[in-house]
């Protein structure tokens, strides 16, 4: 059983940053795979970026070069640092982790820009 905890949401205007963090319950060098997804109010659940020990690092187009996600073993957390926000990247975050071919799921932390 592997929880995770996010944190770093909250309120910002628009080209504003944040830094969101993913701490698991266990340690971060076992999960091969960890990444964030994003909820937009009446939408359905997106992928935001993620990062696999086998095939590297992938993101949606919407938050290249904007987005960037990274993971520090020695701290055993997960990072999405987020420049430029949008209004329209506004939506709960969630980070999600795969281990021994089983899903979980953090909460969530709401993320909000405004215009």
């Amino acid at each position: 059983q592997v929880q995770l905890v996010e944190s770093g949401g909250g309120l910002v205007q628009a080209g504003g940053s944040l830094t969101l963090s993913c701490v698991p319950s266990g340690s971060i060098f076992a999960l091969n795979t960890m990444g964030w997804y994003r909820q937009a109010p009446g939408k359905q659940r997106e992928l935001v970026a993620v990062m696999a020990r086998d095939t590297g690092v992938d993101d949606s187009e919407s938050v290249k070069g904007r987005f960037t996600i990274s993971r520090d073993n020695a701290k055993n957390t997960m990072f999405l640092q987020m420049n430029d926000l949008k209004p329209e990247d506004t939506g709960v975050y969630s980070c999600h982790a795969r281990h021994l071919r089983i899903d979980y799921w953090g909460e969530g932390t709401q993320v909000t820009v405004s215009s």
